[in-house]
């Protein structure tokens, strides 16, 4: 993370600053405090960071222990004379040192009250756009064409769009592109199907159930036969090579599979830059392999063109590297099979390039699951080796399965794959009927409209709010539920402040935002945790974990509901019924914030 140096800024910045981010007001404070003491010292990590326990403070940094011990200094007499250096009293109730070196920061109600009344009034909202943007390329959805999406394509669409979501909050230039699967063996199969078993009026009806179809007859036929597999690879190459018959066929494929895309996306509220498909990115593989082979970094391998090892890494990191048998042995990375044909890794390494010289990223993100991860190891070493001189960050953020309530994959109950339609359409319907029976007195037109932010947004959250590299149960009566960490609670915590509102006769929250005054221990808890949402969102960006922001917001809603239970909003007198409504108002644009970073609608009333 970036450190400040008041040398560097007017106080005036930091004047601004304070009232977004006091704890990185803190932590330049402290920085400059350790280099009067020691001048030489690194203080990159010299960090202030939220205090876990409530009764130390409300921020806290372990920063001079490791200093100490670098030095073989005795950690309190180095934390003592920091802190005789070290002036935070326009912002500190207190300032202690606990344990051997740590520094405890309570802050000042006053100081705490300023930050909420310069959010009310509009000025921020608990967050500060980076001062360094960069451009990061965000991949993720991929569906393959001329087949349904089904439940696994929920988990990189949501996760991918909720980090591109946060990442442009901050002020990153952010490219997302959908890297569709539209070129590769299986439109052999599908070519042999359309051109001898297709019923037409089963296209008009279900284009991609039809296409579907045809690729499991052909592909049974196939096993069972090896001419049905060998007219398969016939019409591929007749395919590769520009057969027009062929091209037609698979661009009316293309053309259908789009339509299924744009209604899953727009259900979803998810949008892309770009939908670049693997085809478009065929006149530069040979090129890739010529490169690759000229450099040394691939050669042949029983008739194909593989990467291996070259011996610079420990054999327990080298991708190219696998053990067999008590041995390490070669695990090449293909890029040209033994018949002269391209794979993923090839088309990967050329989509590589054209992003690096189109885009010109610092960062491109991966978004796919768990069993891709050898496959991206070996893309990226390649990678840096082939263009050594490029400093990009690769990373492939990649998460687990979907199961069902038997711990076992996600399947409907005939055994087939979950359609990522049909999920959809069964979360709006058991929405429906929660909705239905909680506010009868809705018109049906309300109903369906709730019933549609709640279901599509209980199935985003549900996958949201896990560790996305753990495997999670899905579980439709959890994730509809009004209690616990789910969407429904959420988007009811928002309803209920906004009802303040409306029973206030909606007054405008930035005109009552000149005297915020906070004494209750409820009101304190919500305001301090209102103050650390620019944190989360920046540790949600850096890890790739939305599963933080959930917990923010869960949290945030518990804070919300004590507050509201403990402390009497409207029935109060003024001035406190106005501090009290801003800081209602300030809990409902981060819980509305959140909920759009995360690609949940919200709804004004349930």
């Amino acid at each position: 993370m970036r450190t400040f140096s008041t040398q560097c800024f007017p106080f005036a910045f930091f004047c601004g600053y304070l009232k977004i981010v006091i704890h990185k007001l803190l932590e330049t404070r402290l920085q400059q405090a350790v280099l009067a003491v020691l001048p030489e010292a690194n203080v990159a990590n010299v960090l202030v960071r939220p205090c876990p326990d409530a009764q130390f403070g409300d921020y806290q940094s372990n920063a001079l222990m490791s200093l100490a011990k670098e030095r073989k200094m005795n950690p309190r007499q180095l934390a003592e004379q920091v802190k005789a250096r070290l002036d935070v009293a326009d912002l500190c109730e207190s300032m202690e040192i606990a344990g051997a070196a740590f520094l405890n920061f309570r802050i000042k109600n006053s100081a705490i009250a300023e930050i909420l009344e310069a959010a009310a009034r509009g000025e921020h909202l608990f967050f500060q756009k980076t001062d360094q943007p960069r451009t990061v390329v965000v991949d993720f959805s991929s569906p393959n064409v001329a087949k349904p999406m089904h439940v696994g394509h929920i988990r990189s669409t949501i996760l991918g769009d909720s980090i591109a979501s946060v990442l442009r909050l901050l002020g990153h230039e952010v490219v997302t592109d959908n890297h569709i699967g539209d070129w590769g063996t299986q439109f052999g199969k599908l070519l042999i199907g359309w051109k001898h078993h297709l019923d037409r009026e089963a296209l008009k009806r279900d284009p991609i159930g039809e296409m579907e179809r045809l690729y499991k007859l052909v592909n049974s036929a196939s096993d069972a036969d090896e001419k049905v597999l060998e007219s398969a690879r016939q019409e591929l190459v007749k395919l590769q090579s520009g057969d027009e018959e062929n091209l037609r066929i698979w661009r009316e494929m293309i053309a259908l599979s789009q339509h299924q895309f744009d209604e899953i996306y727009g259900r979803l509220g998810v949008k892309f830059d770009h939908a670049l498909g693997e085809s478009f990115y065929n006149p530069w593989l040979k090129e890739v392999v010529s490169e690759l082979l000229e450099k040394g970094i691939a050669r042949e391998t029983q008739g194909a063109i593989g990467v291996f090892s070259e011996g610079s890494l420990a054999q327990k990191e080298d991708p190219f590297l696998t053990q067999r048998e008590g041995e390490w042995q070669d695990n090449p990375c293909l890029i040209q099979k033994s018949d002269g044909a391209a794979n993923y890794a090839t088309t990967d390494l050329a989509t590589l390039r054209y992003r690096l010289e189109t885009w010109h990223p610092q960062e491109i993100v991966y978004v796919t699951d768990g069993r891709q991860q050898l496959h991206f190891r070996q893309l990226f070493a390649t990678f840096r080796r082939w263009h050594p001189e490029v400093q990009m960050k690769l990373a492939h953020v990649w998460f687990g399965s979907i199961l069902g309530e038997d711990g076992k994959p996600f399947k409907t109950r005939s055994g087939d794959t979950v359609k990522l339609a049909e999920l959809l359409n069964e979360a709006e319907e058991r929405a429906l009927k929660v909705v239905s029976e909680k506010n009868p007195e809705l018109s049906d037109a309300e109903k369906k409209e709730i019933a549609r932010i709640v279901g599509i947004g209980s199935v985003k959250y549900a996958d949201l709010q896990q560790n996305r590299q753990s495997d999670y149960i899905f579980s439709w009566d959890k994730m509809l539920s009004l209690q616990g960490n789910t969407a429904p609670y959420l988007l009811y915590a928002y309803t209920r402040v906004r009802s303040i509102f409306r029973k206030a006769g909606e007054q405008d929250a930035s005109k009552l935002a000149q005297n915020v005054s906070l004494s209750h221990p409820d009101e304190l808890a919500l305001a301090k945790h209102l103050l650390s949402f620019g944190l989360v969102l920046e540790a949600a960006a850096d890890e790739y974990r939305p599963n933080f922001l959930c917990t923010y917001l869960y949290d945030l809603s518990g804070h919300f509901a004590r507050f509201y239970e403990s402390c009497p909003v409207l029935k109060s007198e003024e001035p406190q019924r106005s501090s009290r409504l801003v800081l209602s108002d300030l809990t409902a644009r981060v819980l509305k914030e959140g909920l759009q970073l995360l690609g949940i609608e919200t709804a004004e009333q349930m």
